[in-house]
């Protein structure tokens, strides 16, 4: 009996789950993961691992920025962003979610028996509710917050 390789099996589903909610991004990442998985790219599994989650918020801040870089969001807009209550508030809450997402990073650093869990809410979340999976950073923070750790 061959051997059943049960994370190769859980990428399969993750690809299904993504193709059946129309999500691009799970779709492609659990596409872009298979083939790692059933081909030499295996041996690139550790690089990614170390750099693969500082590699994708480089390319998020990237995407954040680009209305600013490109102009779309004006200098002065910005500035008047310091003179609004609801900016000031995004401001705030932009301030606290980077201070969770930092948290976060450290939980599943410390402590990667909750990194199962997490993906798998974050993908029910993707794939259900229609999400952006953003989300383990933040509910890792989340998490840390919950069961005490910082």
């Amino acid at each position: 009996m061959s051997h059943l390789d049960l994370n190769l099996i859980v990428l399969l589903v993750l690809l299904g789950c993504g193709i059946f909610s129309h999500n691009t991004a799970v779709t492609i990442a659990a596409g872009v993961l298979i083939v790692f998985r059933i081909t030499p790219l295996s041996q690139f599994f550790p690089l990614l691992q170390t750099h693969g989650l500082e590699v994708g918020i480089i390319i998020l801040t990237i995407g954040v920025l680009t209305p600013i870089a490109s102009g779309k969001i004006p200098g002065e807009e910005i500035l008047k962003s310091f003179l609004s209550w609801k900016s000031l508030l995004a401001i705030a809450i932009g301030i606290l979610v980077a201070w969770l997402g930092g948290r976060g990073v450290k939980l599943m650093s410390n402590q990667p028996n909750v990194v199962a869990g997490l993906l798998i809410g974050t993908v029910a979340g993707v794939a259900l509710l229609r999400g952006v999976p953003v989300g383990p950073l933040i509910a890792a923070g989340l998490l840390s917050l919950l069961i005490g750790q910082s």
